[in-house]
């Protein structure tokens, strides 16, 4: 028997008596995944499956996941300035009052989040 085949276009190789898929992502890049792309990552493998496996077999997950992750933290960032400047978290306050400035910005990073990790990431 032949060490390894290729059939459909995927490559199989021969461990003891069967031939299982060899995944290699030699097409494609890797990039860095941060905190948001690690979580969708966990949910697709839980919940989605299919599409998990898809993306891995593809070569496409790390791709994916950069996308997921560069998404999220950019609306993270549009909504917590704007939240801020809606409720008028400024310097002057920071100058001011600093206690209440991280109070108001961590209160103000949470809903954020809440937001990001409900529309984008558990999708």
């Amino acid at each position: 028997m032949e060490k390894y085949i290729i059939e459909n276009g995927i490559k199989f190789e021969l461990k003891g008596e069967q031939y299982y898929p060899v995944f290699s992502e030699t097409n494609s890049t890797e990039h860095h995944i941060g905190k948001y792309g690690l979580l969708h990552r966990g949910y697709i493998k839980q919940h989605k499956r299919g599409t998990y496996t898809t993306l891995l077999t593809e070569g496409k997950l790390n791709a994916h996941l950069h996308e997921i992750d560069a998404q999220a933290n950019e609306m993270i960032e549009a909504i917590v300035a704007n939240l801020a400047r809606e409720r008028g978290i400024n310097e002057e306050l920071k100058a001011s009052d600093a206690l209440k400035w991280v109070a108001e910005m961590n209160n103000i990073k949470s809903s954020a989040e809440e937001i990001v990790l409900r529309e984008v990431i558990y999708q």
